[in-house]
């Protein structure tokens, strides 16, 4: 064969190789518009498959991998710790981790694990996922605030640990005989305290009256008193500042509540006014 005829060999071999992969890549979209309809129409099972074969056609189809994981997410129910349950939640997982193979930031998929993570009461792993998501998007006050919930569920557990060994509730102040222990809690727990208060601080930074981050800012401050040892007058102080949260968070509440009431009239659904007459 001459170079000609090779040429034109390799040529027609390209060009079969490009018409194969355009082809392979309209089965994708096809696969991916099906799975979607299924989804709507509120058949997960269906649209999983669609979108199974959608990535077969096209690996790089990151929209597919996404609404497959979004789909595994959705079979998940928390608190249901059966084996057919755990693993929706781990093919839901393993699903967003295949998308930051080649999209290490991106958020989605960052937080969608992040939420099965803490759904599926791995505290630690979804924090540290909430803060990947952070760092990719610096403006989610959501990602802020759920870091914030946890470091105040991990406080809350380890601080009514130690307070329960020497018979007192979470709750109520240490006996001053107590100075060891609030050492101790301070050496454990002083840091997520802070680190708590800093993420709550910044979710309401980003998202006006956020009630829900000032509800926790009141019990973040309320551990912290439990680190002020050998100083009462920085404990009262920490009470204070907890007391006020819960009025500012009472304050955002009522004032969702008025707007939403003035929204709907009260409540009252208002008939439309026609036009005077003239």
């Amino acid at each position: 064969m001459n170079r000609s005829a090779r040429l034109v060999a390799a040529l027609a071999v390209s060009a079969a190789l490009l018409t194969t992969a355009g082809c392979d890549r309209l089965r994708a979209r096809d696969q991916l518009n099906k799975g979607v309809l299924a989804y709507k129409n509120s058949q997960p099972e269906s649209a999983i498959e669609h979108f199974k074969n959608a990535i077969h056609f096209d690996p790089e189809l990151k929209v597919a991998k996404l609404y497959l994981a979004t789909a595994y997410a959705q079979q998940y129910v928390a608190d249901v710790d059966t084996p057919e349950n755990l693993r929706n939640a781990q093919q839901a997982i393993d699903a967003y981790q295949d998308v930051l193979k080649n999209d290490p930031g991106n958020s989605n998929s960052l937080l969608g694990i992040a939420y099965l993570y803490m759904s599926m009461k791995k505290f630690d792993d979804a924090r540290d996922y909430y803060k990947k998501a952070i760092a990719a998007d610096p403006n989610n006050p959501e990602a802020y605030y759920s870091v914030g919930v946890i470091d105040w569920r991990a406080v809350y557990k380890d601080v009514g640990e130690r307070k329960g060994k020497v018979g007192v509730k979470v709750d109520d102040p240490l006996p001053p005989k107590s100075k060891a222990i609030c050492g101790d809690i301070k050496a454990a727990d002083g840091a997520r305290i802070d680190e708590g208060l800093k993420m709550l601080q910044s979710a309401m930074d980003k998202r006006e009256d956020y009630d829900d981050a000032m509800a926790y800012m009141n019990l973040l401050y309320r551990r912290k008193a439990d680190t002020e040892c050998n100083n009462p007058d920085a404990a009262i102080a920490d009470a204070k500042l907890a007391d006020d949260w819960v009025n500012k968070a009472m304050a955002a509440r009522k004032k969702k509540a008025d707007a939403a009431a003035k929204k709907t009239g009260g409540g009252i659904v208002l008939p439309k006014q026609s036009a005077p007459a003239k």
